[in-house]
């Protein structure tokens, strides 16, 4: 096998100066530069993009799912994000799911996990008060593609077929849709939802009857979400359908039309660390972005360009890194309109000292989360290494779903970056709401999402179940400043390693000089130490998926460390992708796993 090395990447870096899109599906990458050529900014092809992915990638995302976004706005020559993740359902406590109804964990699957769908107001709230196309331009590929069809992709199928017979014996809706004549839509073959078609179609319509002000149409387009045609078909169905899940019975959902009413996407201040002449931007605490800063003040200690960027000592340092910040994550990280997170203290220089000197020369066995000064550390899950004979497989190096029974899944999600030539930027995870995750509606064409899953049934856990309370979500946008000004937007999907994999893409660039295209082509890497935030929660204490690229010696000399190295295939760890503004240049570059992912610019 050949050694990898920086001199060659499978694609260029696109480089140009109008606007540069890069995604994980190829179709949503040409339809956000579709917007930008015909001059639009980078927040409408961000929108665009963003509800052609809910068509292209049913199997990571969908119209009920949920968006954290993080926009730098060039008018204001500010950074903001929106929060697109909705909250539980008012009726959704503890005492409901673990004793009345005898569950230790929110299911994975079907309407328990339900929240309200964060997605469609993020993106109408960022085309409001940032762009500057209408409700009807922003819809009109993803309706086409709905109505006229899409090329199916190969992991669309294989997902499909895995679901086959619960979409046949149970969620019948989804058998309707997603199983055309009966059968799984072949790779390669067009397949067409026209009754999402028609929900987005008739959106427009009631848009369009609020007159002519582009403002007062999105406004409108929010209200027949949130409190018209679309509530009403949600509530409808969770009030009068039962649906098998991941518990083996039929459970009813909690979720409301009056929990939809209620709610609104909004903006928040994006949390900040400076990593050598980088500040990197991240949701709050309600996401597991913290995690990438508490990585990266906890590396800040270590002289990490002097070793090879597929060393095993970089992979060592990285993940023993990861095990702390994710430690954390584990102990203290929750919505914070409910609890007190500790951030400023997570990222002091005095907290990380201290814990950078619980890295040694072997990998740590165990979840150690650090202490707060008058502080109890919450309980954290030290059996959930117990748990993982029963996870969804072990198909742990793709970064793809992973279906396994009655729909469980682990890995998921969408990416897309934008920069136009304002120098707006755009960095967006869609997720949640993929085929995979409950029945269709089948007045609607969708199935909610069940971010829900993502809570623990603990009163007393930051991340514990309460009415209108966020889940601390996976999903995790990232951008950089440089001296200030916006530098680069990245992500990636894939779960539990979207702060893994885009950490290892920045440290490349920061200490060995890597462009966009080689970092996302460097052999990847990840680790299963801490709890799964996904349905059913396994951990696999010292767990750690290389790619073969890395190469025997790399293998051995991890083992030797104490390591639990699995080998997985060449191409199958991450799906990043990236768009950064330096020197007068747009760049770009996106995945070449999967043969999915896009980067496309001029």
């Amino acid at each position: 096998m050949t050694a990898w090395s920086p001199e060659f990447s499978t694609r260029p870096e696109i480089l140009g100066t109008f606007g540069v899109v890069a995604s994980t599906h190829w179709i949503a990458s040409a339809v956000g530069m579709g917007v930008l050529e015909r001059g639009g900014n980078a927040f409408d092809a961000a929108v665009a993009a963003g509800f052609t992915l809910q068509v292209v990638e049913p199997h990571l995302n969908g119209p009920a799912g949920d968006v954290p976004i993080i926009l730098h706005s060039a008018r204001e020559r500010r950074q903001h994000v929106i929060c697109g993740q909705g909250p539980a359902p008012a009726r959704a406590t503890v005492a409901h799911f673990r004793d009345a109804l005898g569950l230790d964990l929110v299911p994975g699957t079907g309407l328990l996990p339900a929240v309200v769908p964060g997605a469609f107001d993020a993106w109408m709230l960022m085309l409001r008060d940032h762009g500057t196309i209408t409700v009807a331009e922003s819809l009109a590929p993803a309706i086409g593609y709905a109505r006229d069809g899409m090329p199916v992709v190969p992991r669309i199928s294989a997902t499909i077929a895995t679901m086959q017979p619960l979409f046949e014996q149970e969620w019948t809706s989804s058998a309707a849709v997603f199983l055309p004549g009966g059968a799984v839509p072949a790779p390669g073959s067009l397949f067409r939802n026209p009754a999402l078609a028609e929900t987005y179609a008739r959106i427009v319509r009631e848009a369009e009857a609020a007159g002519s002000d582009r403002v007062a149409q999105i406004e409108a387009a929010r209200a027949a979400w949130y409190r018209g045609f679309v509530a009403e078909a949600i509530d409808r169905f969770v009030r009068t359908e039962e649906v098998m899940d991941v518990t083996g019975r039929r459970n009813r959902g909690v979720l409301s039309a009056d929990d939809l009413a209620r709610w609104q996407a909004r903006y928040e201040a994006p949390l900040a660390y400076d990593y050598h002449g980088v500040t990197v931007l991240k949701p709050g605490p309600w996401s597991q972005g913290p995690a990438h800063l508490q990585t990266l003040a906890l590396l800040k200690g270590f002289d990490l360009g002097a070793m090879g960027p597929t060393s095993a000592a970089f992979v060592h340092t990285v993940v023993e890194a990861q095990k702390l910040a994710f430690a954390d994550r584990e102990a203290w990280y929750g919505d914070p309109d409910f609890v007190d997170v500790p951030i400023a203290h997570l990222l002091s220089d005095a907290y990380n000292e201290a814990r950078r000197r619980l890295i040694g020369e072997r990998a740590s066995l165990e979840l150690r989360p650090g202490d707060v000064p008058g502080r109890t550390t919450p309980w954290v899950d030290h059996a959930a290494k117990d748990r993982a004979a029963a996870s969804y497989g072990s198909n742990t190096g793709a970064g793809e779903p992973t279906v396994a029974r009655l729909g469980a899944v682990g890995g998921d999600t969408c990416h897309l970056d934008v920069i136009d030539r304002h120098g707006n930027m755009v960095s967006a995870t869609p997720s949640g709401g993929w085929l995979q995750s409950s029945p269709v509606i089948p007045a609607l064409g969708f199935p909610l999402g069940t971010r829900g899953q993502m809570f623990w049934l603990r009163e007393d856990h930051p991340n514990g179940l309460a009415p209108c309370k966020r889940a601390r979500t996976t999903l995790s946008p990232s951008m950089a400043l440089k001296d200030g000004r916006p530098w680069m937007a990245y992500g990636t999907p894939g779960g539990e390693q979207q702060d893994q994999w885009s950490v290892a893409l920045l440290l490349r660039m920061v200490h060995h000089g890597l462009n966009i295209q080689q970092a996302i082509d460097a052999p990847g890497f990840h680790a299963e130490h801490w709890p799964s935030s996904f349905w059913p929660r396994p951990a696999r204490p010292g767990r750690v998926v290389i790619e073969e690229r890395f190469g025997e010696q790399v293998a051995g000399e991890l083992r030797a460390r104490g390591h639990a190295v699995e080998v997985g295939p060449p191409w199958s760890e991450g799906r990043l992708s990236a768009a950064r503004s330096e020197g007068g240049l747009l760049k770009a570059g996106a995945n070449p796993r999967g043969m999915q992912g896009y980067a496309v610019g001029r």
